[in-house]
This record gives structure tokens, sequence and C-alpha cells, in this order.
């Protein structure tokens, strides 16, 4: 990577009432450089999983920015969703630092980390297909596949697990892929993907 163009901050803040931490965040960001006018931020509800101003952060960054968060748990749900979104920066040449764990990726050290985030990241795609074709061998071996083909299949099925297992909710995998509730959930009940049970249930 070359000089780092633009810092671009995000922020999440976990409620409306958690005004310190939001402060915090917002604080120790614009004391690193972040211009306010290059801040996004989430405010996670318990039942939307939806994160429009990281999607905003993301979509704005260009390669050589670099993207700054207060902690990596600010950006991640999960280290699954992490891998993602890091992995997704290393493809667009975008720099990440994190100021709490002082992961910085325009240093050798912290590029060196990255790399490794990339490596890890394709390690859990692979893992989820290895996972698809597994749940799939069971269903036909259940004859669970005859009749009606199903509706996701190929790499439209692995892009949406690899979207679910990153974070995304299943009502926004609906809208960013043009499916519906039943067909989504009718698939991940085939293919044996966690949670399924407890949603139909629902």
């Amino acid at each position: 990577m070359g000089f780092p163009h633009m810092l671009v901050g995000y922020m999440r803040v976990s409620s409306d009432s958690d005004r310190q931490t939001t402060d915090l965040q917002r604080d120790a960001l614009l004391t690193a450089g972040v211009d306010a006018r290059h801040l996004f931020e989430d405010r996670a509800s318990g039942a939307k999983d939806d994160r429009p101003g990281l999607a905003k952060a993301l979509a704005f960054v260009q390669p050589d920015d670099v993207l700054v968060v207060w902690k990596l748990d600010r950006l991640g749900r999960s280290l699954s969703h992490l891998l993602t979104i890091v992995d997704t920066l290393r493809e667009q040449q975008v720099a990440f630092r994190s100021l709490t764990e002082g992961m910085d990726t325009t240093t050798p050290s912290g590029e060196l980390l990255f790399q490794v985030f990339g490596a890890l990241a394709q390690y859990e795609r692979a893992l989820t297909r290895e996972r698809v074709i597994a749940g799939l061998a069971a269903a036909k071996r259940r004859g669970r596949l005859g009749g009606r083909p199903p509706a996701i299949i190929g790499e439209k099925l692995d892009t949406i697990l690899a979207a679910l297992n990153g974070g995304m909710s299943k009502a926004a995998v609906c809208r960013n892929f043009g499916v519906k509730r039943t067909t989504l959930i009718e698939t991940l009940a085939r293919v044996g993907w966690p949670g399924t049970r407890e949603t139909l249930r629902r």
C-alpha cells in the first residue's frame, strides 16, 4: 500500500443510552486525525443486524485510504464477520487501523497481520463451502432433494451463506439477493445451516 490518502472513521454503539461510549469513540477517532466529516456511525438494536453506517463507510473508502476504529469489536460482531470485513478492505487496497489494539496495516508488521487475516478469511470460506457440500449430501441421502429443484444453489448459495456467516441478517439477505424469506429458510434447513430450527419455530 502507498501513502494513506484519507482517514475514514467508523464507530458503533450498542444503544442510544450508551452516550459515554459514543463520546469516547468519537474523541479517540478525532484525536487520531479522522475528519468529523468522514465519520460513519451505527447504533445497534437487539433485533436488527443491518449496519447502514458500515456499508456507507465501505462504499466511501478508496484505495490507500485507512479505515479507523476505536476497537476491533466495534467493527465485527464475531471473528468470521471481522475476517470478512478485513478481507474486503484488503481487496479494496484499503488500510485498517484499530486504535485500542494498536493494529495498523500501514506498518510492515500490521500489513503482515492483514495478510494473515486475509488467509483466515479464505479458510473460513473454504470451511463454509465444505459444510454446504456436506449438508447437500446429507439431505440427498435423506431423500429431501427430490421434486422441485431448489431456488438457491451454486455460487449464489455460497455467497448467501458467507454473508450470513459474516453477520448479515436474514432480512437483509432477502432484500440484497432477491429471495423470499420462506425460500431462504427452506434452503438453510436443506443444507443444515446452524440456527435454522430456531428460526423456523419463530
